[in-house]
């Protein structure tokens, strides 16, 4: 049995391992999480009890998380470009800018779209505000760090996987700007990156599904 992934093209942790998966050509079968599909539902319930998206299973064995997909890629499957490398110390560099989109742009992204679901008498202004302000210092450090083609260096890595879906729904609920004109500039360069366009397409007939409303660009 080959690879399957377990999630939806409109998922942002999901589209990080697409693009990976997209970057080195690797084949893999679709199991499309969709609420009116109860087999495919249940089989993922079995596969992750947490029921967080994405699953990869590879020979019959899950394989859990984001990142740690991405390394076991690497591991099992590579390609002609590896997410992350050999060397200890640029491995992690990597590993750092990775956490960094995860923790501190998808994060407080998926706090407001989340809010956004809840019915007004139970919104969170103040988390929302909270957010805001973590995206705005995440945004002025990575305007100011981001001095490469690429999140850690000159290759495409594991960073710029996270990246990509952080910083393209990020700038949907708060926007980039251009006072930050290299952040601005690594978002259209992740969205012209072959592996990242391909996922962005495929998820366009989702977009009315954004909770706050998908901004007509991108």
């Amino acid at each position: 049995m080959g690879l399957v992934l377990y999630g939806h093209p409109f998922s942002s942790y999901c589209q990080k391992v697409l693009i990976a998966l997209y970057e080195n050509a690797s084949p893999f079968t679709w199991r499309v999480l969709d609420h009116t599909d109860v087999v495919v539902g249940a089989e993922f319930a079995a596969l992750w009890p947490l029921q967080r998206m994405p699953v990869l299973v590879d020979a019959g064995a899950p394989v859990r998380e984001a990142s740690i997909i991405i390394e076991h890629l690497d591991i099992h499957h590579p390609g002609p470009n590896r997410f992350v490398p050999l060397a200890q110390a640029a491995a992690l560099d990597v590993r750092f800018m990775d956490r960094v989109f995860d923790n501190y742009v998808m994060t407080p992204m998926q706090r407001i779209v989340f809010d956004s679901i809840r019915p007004p008498e139970k919104r969170d202004t103040h988390g929302v505000a909270v957010a805001r302000a973590l995206l705005d210092k995440s945004y002025d450090w990575l305007d100011a760090h981001l001095k490469s083609t690429w999140a850690s260096g000159d290759a495409f890595t594991l960073a710029d996987c996270a990246a990509a879906p952080a910083l393209f729904y990020a700038d949907w609920v708060h926007p980039i700007g251009e006072t930050r004109p290299r952040l601005a500039t690594y978002r259209r360069r992740l969205l012209a990156r072959p592996s990242f366009a391909r996922a962005v397409n495929e998820a366009r007939p989702f977009r009315h599904f954004f909770p706050p409303g998908a901004p007509d660009r991108d």
